[in-house]
């Protein structure tokens, strides 16, 4: 998959979890500026593995902190 075409996958996942398309951007965090608590987080993991069929272990979530941490990461499982 390339990064076009996981930056796309990503944007579908994030609106499946009702963020809003225009708030998304590569630096946007998580938590701080998408406003995603434990329940956001728990829905976005899962439309996240289904989607790219990819497995986020436990010790990998933290690092799973913002926008362009999350495409980092697909782009290096995905790829």
């Amino acid at each position: 998959m390339n990064a076009k075409e996981i930056r796309r996958n990503l944007y579908k996942v994030f609106r499946q979890t009702g963020i809003p398309r225009e708030v998304i951007d590569e630096k946007a965090s998580l938590k701080e500026d998408l406003f995603m608590d434990e329940i956001d987080m728990t829905c976005f993991l899962f439309y996240l593995e289904t989607r790219f069929k990819v497995e986020v272990k436990n010790e990998e979530l933290p690092k799973l902190d913002s926008v362009g941490s999350t495409i980092n990461y697909l782009q290096q499982h995905c790829a």
